[in-house]
């Protein structure tokens, strides 16, 4: 098989049947009747399965994978991936905000640098100053954390190939940001400039985005570990330091007056970096307890469509 085009679903049934028509459209123009479409149902409150299922029953290229609940857009997207056999693999977002109409530029630019993926980069991130002001942030943050160069602005839209794929879906973590999994599987990746539309309004709430950045920094990078050791190094040094001084001013100077106000604000700065410290190394415990009980990332309930007829 030549292509495969792979897409999630979630609160997305206003937009698979024009997405259905156009990702269509975009592969017979790069692999004539060659290609299959991949939808995920990531457990999607809306019935963006019902629609995506009448759908497969009058398109036999179009197959159907719906999990056993909500596991996740990044689970989601690596499940598709598993599901897709096409000698190149675009995967891209179904709520319309990326086109499906990307796909021959990214196959022109494929062929003619030789690369293994292009991906699509935003020109000016979308969304109002504060989305851009903390997607600025959240690259910044990731590169001096982790020490890895993930392009900034990103998009979902990229175009692999197999063996590229076949790479990827070798990672076997449980829990993963699949932006740094993109990035460390390696191959040429060559990005591509393109205008990203708002089509919806985002489901990554702050608080879901915090929690994809604390995920992201602590899959792929030690560092806060490390930070915690010169942290509570230069606290004891600072510490011996001030105490030494304490014993110096009481032998040679006169007794210092004894400070509520400094005995409370000491324990409670101590207290609290200790509480943090201990946090952040629980974070990295809870990952080493979920990766080590192997459980799978995600459940697929039942798969639509002619691949539902081969198995």
């Amino acid at each position: 098989m030549k292509l495969s085009i792979v897409a999630t679903l979630y609160q997305s049934a206003h937009y698979v049947e024009e997405f259905c028509g156009r990702a269509t459209a975009a592969a017979r123009l790069l692999a004539g009747d060659d290609y299959e479409i991949v939808l995920v149902n990531d457990g999607s409150p809306d019935n963006s399965l019902e629609v995506a299922v009448r759908l497969c029953e009058s398109d036999p290229h179009l197959t159907v994978v719906d999990l056993s609940r909500n596991f996740g857009h990044h689970k989601a997207m690596m499940t598709g991936l598993a599901h897709a056999g096409g000698a190149q693999v675009f995967l891209i977002d179904s709520d319309l905000e990326e086109e499906p109409e990307w796909l021959p530029s990214f196959s022109e630019q494929m062929a003619r640098e030789r690369c293994d993926v292009v991906f699509g980069v935003q020109r000016q991130r979308k969304g109002g100053f504060f989305e851009r002001w903390s997607g600025q942030w959240f690259y910044l943050l990731f590169r001096a954390l982790t020490g890895l160069a993930l392009p900034t602005n990103m998009v979902t839209a990229r175009l692999m190939s197999r063996r590229y794929v076949d790479a990827l879906l070798r990672h076997d973590e449980r829990e993963f940001e699949i932006g740094g999994l993109w990035l460390i599987t390696g191959f040429e990746q060559h990005p591509q400039i393109i205008d990203k539309h708002s089509t919806s309004e985002t489901t990554y709430t702050f608080r879901r985005k915090v929690s994809l950045f604390v995920n992201s920094v602590t899959s792929f990078s030690s560092a806060p570990l490390v930070y915690i050791f010169y942290t509570g190094l230069t606290i004891s040094l600072m510490a011996g330091a001030y105490t030494a001084f304490l014993v110096f001013q009481w032998l040679f100077l006169e007794e210092p007056l004894i400070g509520w106000t400094s005995i409370m604000a000491s324990i409670w700065l101590l207290g609290g970096w200790i509480i943090l410290f201990i946090g952040i190394i629980g974070i990295y415990l809870s990952k080493v307890f979920l990766e080590i009980k192997r459980r799978p990332y995600t459940i697929v309930r039942q798969i639509y469509g002619k691949r539902s007829e081969q198995i």
